[in-house]
């Protein structure tokens, strides 16, 4: 298989690898091991409940039609 990467940032790679005494190979496994940890431990946004104490809707808006909830807003 092969991979292009952007000539500047396989360059700054060799020279990581090359001062840390590692392999370019290794280098890259341990950054994609990092990111898909990373994004599997992710959540998904959770919208927070916000709601208040109240009954619920008003009944004349509840089964209304939308220019009656529009006419009560305006």
């Amino acid at each position: 298989m092969t991979v292009k990467i952007a000539d500047e940032l396989l360059a700054r790679a060799r020279e990581v690898a090359k001062c840390e005494g590692t392999t370019l190979r290794a280098l890259v496994e341990e950054g994609l091991r990092i990111v898909l940890a990373r994004r599997e431990q992710k959540t998904p946004y959770q919208w927070p409940d916000l709601s208040v104490g109240g009954e619920g809707l008003d009944p004349e808006v509840q089964e209304g039609s939308w220019e009656r909830l529009r006419s009560r807003i305006y």
